[in-house]
C-alpha cells in the first residue's frame, strides 16, 4: 500500500494505493469536504455520518462500496497521541463518482 495526498481545488484528499488490485482508495471525509467546499473536519464527519445513515436506509450502493482502511488524520491536532493510523471510510474512483 502507498500513501498519497491528492490536491483538488486547493484541498488535500488522502489516498491509498492498492498495488495488489491496481486501484486507489480516497478518504470519504476529504471528498465530502471538497464537494461541500467545507474545511471543517468535524462538519464533514457529521455530514458523512448523517448521509451514510440515510443512504443505508435507501440501500444505496455508495455505502456498500465503502471500505475502511488505515489513514493518518488530516490535521495534526486530530492525530492520535500514540501516532497510530486509524480506520477511515474510503471509496475507489467509481465510489467517488457515485458519491458526487
Amino acid at each position: 500500500m502507498k500513501l498519497s495526498f491528492r490536491i483538488y481545488e486547493d484541498k488535500e484528499v488522502r489516498a491509498i494505493g492498492d498495488d495488489e488490485n491496481s486501484k486507489w482508495w480516497f478518504s470519504v471525509l476529504d471528498i465530502v469536504g471538497v464537494l461541500n467546499q467545507q474545511d471543517d473536519y468535524a462538519k464533514n464527519r457529521n455530514y458523512w455520518k448523517y448521509l451514510k445513515t440515510k443512504l443505508k436506509k435507501e440501500d444505496n450502493e455508495v455505502v456498500s462500496a465503502t471500505n475502511q482502511l488505515r489513514l493518518q488524520a488530516p490535521d495534526l491536532r486530530l492525530q492520535a497521541p500514540d501516532g497510530k493510523m486509524r480506520l477511515a471510510d474510503v471509496l475507489d474512483s467509481d465510489g467517488v463518482t457515485l458519491l458526487a
